[in-house]
């Protein structure tokens, strides 16, 4: 460790890899105030630096400047299931290689890792360790994947996303330090990869006492399985995704999730399909994992505490957690002392139920109303001024998540109070207005007899997404329960693949022109679902040419498709046009209760967030 110090006229030494780093000048007052203790510096240079370097330096050095370096490392390759053959190296040693060069290769084991693979489930699974472990008292790390506004989001410390400082010093230092040791065998590494890295060396630096970390994609050959020292692994439900890569059995899919098995280390899964529970244990007998499948937890065991994370399936992923948290307890001999105080050993610490009751991640099972209304949108009373504008955001895209997310919309819209979540004291249970989770509005038991409530679904799903299978089962279930959907629409997507952009950064209100294509190809599927027959789709024929009004109200009865007007569907040409339409439609409609469900993509959801953020 080599101190660096900061004289009055701003020289300093520093080493060639890391002196960008130092020079995110939002940091610089206080780096000049306390110093900086910085490791890994290898060779030693002089660098004065004078007012007009200064500016240079923080123009160049800003976090937009980040952001288009991470943009840099998106690779244009298609995803394929096969390792590049032609390659020296793999890409799991290619990731050794980078934790080498950043240091931090006998670090990681001190980590004190979960390492967490599954179809769906992971980030609230990895959520729930975190609350619970932090809640217990540890210095936590969390790593997920992706992020649905800011990439800081992938990256936090005692349950804070790592602020815009922290996270300059340390990408920069990441950066040089891997930019220094490119060659042709070992270029910079994808975006993935990297993010991986700096979340492994922000952990290290911050000296957390245990780091959950999410898998990307699969297992086996996941940047995160770099990770050789877990200290208990867990795999969450398995589906169908990711086919292309992963393969288009769910036996396949599991032995690529079961590949961050390692010997001997504990490993629980929750209960699966037979055809992937067989190779989960096949591949945990090969490697003398203890396997275990976690119980998912119960609401006797809950004792009267809300999970923060809503939906029945929660509770699978809970259990799971649960079950990966006292097994980490016990590794590092902590759990009896967490018990001590427990009257009964089958029940649940406090400290548990804190973190379950307690656990936030956006874009799951998430509810905001739109405030942008006025302050009566609140609270729904007889001389409101305008109507209700709620959304139900999730970013379910498999088969499996989008029946999760049916049963969770379904259940919510069919309770006529929109009941605020508790959370958990040591003491009692404290009712709050507005969730961790998502604003939760009370509204008054007895509703207006004259409020019209209208369910509509927002949607955007990848093209490599089936809309014929996960459509059908969104309709079927939210139908089952009297939640039927009024009307669907569909946009294209905002966010880019090819740019990873600041959470500051606005969404223009003119966005270009896109193709519509596949947005026409999802609602001629939602058509033919509602009337049972394919109707031709005008193509030309967009929200934009028909009225609010006759849209919202309009039953099916309506329907004249040879005109371009859809009694169940419109296409809007941007998300943007499209939530200016629900919030001029609900300020128009005094007695309007608008309930939108927004799913098919996290990408999506995260675009509605910082729309309704602005």
């Amino acid at each position: 460790m080599n101190r660096v110090t900061w004289e009055n006229r701003h020289s300093c030494c520093l080493s060639a890899s890391d002196v960008t780093g130092l020079k995110a000048f939002r940091s610089l007052q206080k780096i000049q105030q306390k110093g900086l203790q910085y490791a890994n510096m290898s060779s030693q240079t002089v660098i004065t630096v004078n007012s007009s370097s200064m500016q240079e330096c923080h123009s160049s050095f800003t976090y937009e400047a980040a952001m288009e370096a991470l943009s840099s490392l998106i690779t244009r390759k298609k995803r394929e299931r096969n390792m590049n053959t032609d390659a020296k190296y793999t890409k799991l040693e290619r990731m050794s290689m980078y934790v080498q060069i950043l240091g931090i290769k006998e670090q990681i084991a001190g980590l004190n890792i979960i390492h967490v693979a599954g179809t769906k489930g992971k980030g609230s699974t990895c959520t729930f360790c975190e609350a619970i472990l932090r809640e217990s008292g540890f210095r936590t790390g969390l790593f997920t994947s992706p992020h649905l506004i800011d990439v800081k989001e992938r990256f936090r410390l005692n349950g804070l996303e790592i602020s815009e400082e922290q996270f300059l010093l340390f990408f920069w230092g990441c950066w040089n330090q891997l930019k220094d040791k490119v060659t042709e065998d070992l270029p910079m590494p994808p975006l993935f990869q990297f993010l991986t890295l700096l979340g492994l060396k922000i952990f290290v630096s911050e000296k957390v006492d245990v780091a959950i970390f999410e898998v990307g994609i699969g297992g086996k050959y996941d940047s995160t399985n770099v990770i050789q020292d877990p200290v208990v692994c867990g795999i969450t439900s398995l589906g169908f995704d990711h086919t292309e890569i992963l393969g288009d059995t769910l036996g396949k899919i599991a032995w690529h999730k079961a590949g961050i098995f390692k010997p001997k280390v504990p490993a629980f899964t929750v209960p699966q399909l037979p055809e992937a529970m067989v190779v989960l244990k096949q591949r945990a007998h090969e490697l003398e994992v203890p396997l275990q499948v976690a119980a998912p937890l119960t609401y006797k065991k809950l004792n009267g505490v809300k999970l923060s994370l809503s939906g029945d399936h929660q509770l699978v992923n809970a259990g799971l957690a649960i079950s990966l948290c006292k097994s980490w307890l016990n590794s590092t001999g902590k759990w009896e002392k967490l018990l001590k105080n427990d009257i009964a050993d089958n029940s649940l610490p406090e400290a548990f139920l804190r973190g379950l009751s307690t656990a936030h991640l956006s874009g799951r099972a998430q509810i905001v109303h739109d405030f942008s209304l006025g302050l009566n949108n609140q609270i729904k009373t007889d001389e409101s001024c305008h109507g209700e504008l709620i959304f139900y955001l999730d970013g379910a895209h498999s088969p499996e998540s989008m029946d999760a997310c049916a049963k969770w919309f379904a259940n919510v819209v069919n309770e006529k109070i929109h009941r605020p979540l508790p959370f958990f004291s040591k003491t009692k249970i404290i009712e709050e207005s507005c969730s961790s989770n998502g604003c939760i509005q009370q509204s008054n038991e007895k509703e207006n007899s004259k409020t019209i409530s209208k369910r509509i679904l927002l949607f955007n799903c990848m093209e490599v997404r089936d809309p014929e299978i996960i459509l059908p089962r969104l309709v079927d279930i939210c139908a089952s329960s009297g939640s039927d959907f009024s009307k669907a629409i569909f946009v294209p997507s905002i966010s880019t693949y090819s740019k990873v952009t600041s959470g500051n950064s606005d969404i223009p209100i003119n966005i270009p022109a896109k193709d519509l294509a596949w947005q026409f190809n999802l609602q001629r599927v939602w058509e033919r679902i509602i009337h049972g027959k394919d109707i031709g789709i005008n193509k030309n024929s967009t929200m934009e040419s028909i009225p609010p009004t006759e849209f919202l109200y309009d039953d099916v009865s309506h329907c004249r498709p040879e005109i371009g007007k859809f009694s169940c569907s419109a296409v809007f040409p941007s998300l943007p046009m499209a939530v200016s339409f629900l919030r001029n439609s609900a300020r128009d409609n005094p007695s309007l209760r608008l309930q939108v469900l927004v799913t098919g993509s996290l990408h999506l959801v995260g675009d509605v967030l910082k729309l309704l953020r602005r």
